[in-house]
């Protein structure tokens, strides 16, 4: 009798062994399907769980310290507050944001060091772009990369 418990007990060991086994291996790949950011265009500016989600995809989100959704009175915008970031990381979150984010009007990017302020009519006037007409991430990515080469031009918008 005493084998058979000991045999029934190292078989519920190895179940259990394996089903946590498949319940990482499930887990890792649910992660992997779901980075998609453009699962989140046409979000809007209220969703806060969507732009948090945004937000911790792009750039500088390694130092990413806190949001501010403006929703009560429109133009609607968002205030993303970092511990440091560059002017890259202001191009590009922006585009991004307005890209997603069906509904806001400006955004401020917010550090110890700098502030920046961005509106949608700036932006889609600098790129020549609607940028709601963008659909995928290589485009936008083709976009941001074209215009951010010329520093000087970068400089300009952002009134350096």
């Amino acid at each position: 009798m005493r084998f058979w418990d000991l045999k029934g007990e190292l078989l519920v060991r190895k179940l259990t062994i394996l089903l946590l086994i498949l319940l990482f291996v499930i887990g890792c790949n649910s992660n992997h399907t779901s980075n998609d950011i453009f699962q989140y265009k046409d979000s809007f500016v209220g969703d806060n769980s969507a732009v948090i989600n945004i937000v911790n995809q792009l750039l500088a989100a390694e130092h990413f310290n806190g949001i501010e959704l403006k929703t009560k009175e429109e133009p609607f915008g968002i205030i993303v507050k970092y511990e440091l970031f560059d002017k890259e990381t202001v191009i590009n979150n922006a585009t991004y944001l307005f890209t997603l984010i069906q509904n806001v009007n400006w955004i401020t990017f917010n550090s110890d060091m700098d502030d920046y302020s961005i509106s949608r009519e700036d932006l889609e006037t600098w790129y020549g772009k609607d940028l709601h007409e963008i659909d995928n991430e290589d485009e936008l990515r083709e976009l941001i990369q074209e215009t951010i080469e010329d520093e000087n031009n970068v400089n300009r918008f952002l009134n350096i």
